[in-house]
């Protein structure tokens, strides 16, 4: 038997690029197109070194999930990598005052070193197999800039996903900037009318809907429209049980919800409350692959789908391995944007084109992860590094560049 690998230090290559074409809406949170407009954006890679010389990788992590890392670090460096349901218990507990972002990023990190050291693809470490992986094209939030401006742009679009091969689609209304709940109710009638028998149709409006009786009217629209589910309807921020089981109760399409709490105990909570149909569940934000995996086996026995929030390589392994689930979100997506996501890797996308002529999206087959960083992109968008090592144990920051 092999020895197993250990922790000897934690790096962070920080990066920073441009995106075409988009901008932010008029509160300035959500991203939305701006022609010719240039969204500046960072991220950044985390790397964690063991002895053997396996290095386990996340492409993208944001600013709060770095911040979390940093002050776990420390715990990481001498820890045997494998073991990764002790140190998931460990780190939830240690950050439980903290999102748990940084838990999630650990976590899957140390999934790709697993992948690596036993030289399979993660799908096939949980138990799955390659299959084909239905997507939904999730389009960017309306605008007013004449990109999704209008019903018939929602329309068009999806007609345009229609003929590229997606099976589902699901709208991302204009915010209610002018708490225009009228325009929202048009949009989901016209594409149920529209669409019916040709596309499963799905809605978020990301807890925008000022208030529980403008949700109600939505929701039965969405009735009407047959959708195939509606998520986050309202501004209590997507966590009150008590509300979204009293919309289950005078609301015939699926509720979806979920997706933001966090962990396992809160989402059976949500469960056993009668607060959602569907179980919104992620690796970036619930405990990593471990995290996921529970939410999605706690969800099957309850006899309910578990479904992955946003893309990525990551969810593509998980998916390949739950059998109770619907869709693989692939987005954020819009007719004019050519991509949302900075390309760090190599011979692999999840911009609207990747589907295949049927809709379909795949795992990748190489070990751990299984996709390879583009490092010649990453090295000249490159702002800065840092490392936490065995020797002092103590972040080293190296750069700017």
């Amino acid at each position: 038997m092999k020895e197993s690998p250990t922790i000897t230090k934690v790096e962070y290559v920080h990066f920073s690029h441009v995106l075409d074409h988009l901008g932010t809406d008029y509160n300035g949170f959500n991203m939305v197109y701006v022609p010719g407009g240039k969204y500046q954006q960072s991220g950044t890679v985390v790397r964690i070194h063991t002895d053997k010389g396996l290095v386990g990788e996340y492409p993208n992590a944001n600013g709060l999930a770095q911040t979390e890392i940093r002050a776990l670090s420390r715990y990481l460096i001498g820890k045997d990598a494998l073991a990764r349901e002790h140190i998931y218990q460990d780190l939830k507990r240690g950050s439980r005052q903290w999102s748990g972002s940084g838990v999630g990023v650990i976590d899957i990190c140390l999934w790709d070193i697993a992948g690596k050291f036993y030289d399979e693809p993660l799908f096939r470490l949980l138990g799955g197999e390659l299959r084909p992986l239905k997507a939904y094209a999730s389009t960017l939030h309306g605008d007013e800039n004449g990109g999704l401006t209008t019903v018939e742009d929602f329309e068009n679009f999806a007609w345009q996903c229609l003929e590229m091969g997606y099976q589902a689609f699901k709208v991302h209304g204009w915010g209610l900037a002018r708490d225009n709940i009228d325009r929202e109710i048009k949009n989901v009638l016209n594409l149920g009318h529209k669409f019916a028998g040709k596309l499963d149709l799905l809605t978020d409006p990301a807890c925008e809907i000022k208030n529980f009786g403008d949700a109600l009217r939505y929701g039965r629209a969405c009735d009407e429209a047959n959708f195939f589910w509606w998520e986050d309807p309202f501004r209590d921020g997507g966590v009150s049980q008590f509300a979204h089981r009293k919309l289950r109760q005078m609301v015939k399409t699926p509720l979806l919800q979920t997706e933001h709490i966090r962990m396992l105990e809160q989402h059976v909570d949500f469960i056993v409350a009668d607060a959602t149909d569907y179980v919104r569940a992620g690796a970036h934000e619930d405990g990593g692959i471990t995290g996921a995996m529970k939410i999605a086996h706690a969800s099957e026995g309850f006899g309910l789908d578990v479904e992955l929030h946003g893309p990525g390589p990551v969810h593509r392994h998980l998916m390949s391995a739950i059998r109770n689930t619907n869709f693989y979100e692939l987005g954020l997506v819009h007719p004019q944007v050519p991509t949302m996501q900075p390309p760090v890797y190599l011979n692999y996308t999840d911009d609207l084109d990747c589907i295949d002529e049927n809709g379909y999206v795949y795992a990748p087959e190489g070990p751990g992860i299984g996709v390879d960083l583009d490092w010649d992109w990453i090295n000249y968008h490159k702002t800065g590094e840092e490392i936490v090592a065995e020797e002092d144990s103590s972040a080293v920051t190296v750069g700017p560049y």
